[in-house]
């Protein structure tokens, strides 16, 4: 199912794409969650390089920064870019350390579910209520859904960087929810799922 217009999140992968071949970087955020679900597509592109990258990116590219939100962004063809620093962004996990948890998948280095799923919370503890909070939990509920979590591994992320009450919260989200249509689930099979997956998560 679609949340995004269909031409957005081409365009936005094309982009990704043409990044990849050019640039090194740890991809986040909805695509990175996308290439482990092939859930939900993403109009935005977020990702953390080092500072020698962002430079080869400001040769390229128009690059602000935005310190309120500790990130730096661009814009390519009408596609938000969010650039993310080590030292200096605030993504709920240092952002220095992600790259102690990465994986290659697709050919793109990602964090691993278990980090990815941290960094949505966080994601979605900042923008609830708004439209792009709706989208993050939808992600969240996707990898949780979609993907061989390894919850002990999530708990002891939680617990040695103290966000214990990130465990309470991803529990909330999964008891709230009665059905997900975007990602094609009536009452009956969230139910079944929901189950399952607070068994696991216990």
């Amino acid at each position: 199912m679609q949340y995004y217009h269909n031409l957005s999140t081409t365009k936005s992968f094309q982009i990704l794409q043409d990044l990849k071949k050019e640039f090194q970087f740890v991809l986040i955020g909805g695509w990175a969650i996308w290439i482990y679900t092939k859930a939900l597509k993403s109009k935005d592109i977020d990702f953390i390089c080092d500072y020698e990258i962002l430079g080869k990116l400001k040769n390229k590219f128009d690059i602000s920064k935005n310190n309120r939100l500790k990130k730096y962004e661009a814009k390519i063809e009408e596609i938000d870019i969010d650039i993310y620093l080590p030292f200096y962004s605030d993504l709920g996990l240092p952002t220095e350390d992600i790259k102690k948890y990465i994986k290659i998948q697709e050919g793109f280095q990602v964090p691993q579910p278990e980090i990815l799923l941290i960094l949505k919370q966080k994601a979605y503890h900042n923008r609830q209520g708004s439209i792009k909070g709706e989208k993050d939990k939808i992600d969240i509920l996707s990898l949780v859904l979609k993907v061989n979590l390894n919850f002990d591994f999530y708990k002891k992320i939680l617990e040695l960087y103290n966000l214990k009450s990130f465990l309470q919260e991803l529990k909330n989200i999964i008891l709230t929810e009665t059905q997900v249509k975007e990602l094609d689930l009536n009452k009956h099979q969230y139910s079944r799922l929901k189950s399952k997956i607070l068994e696991k998560i216990k």
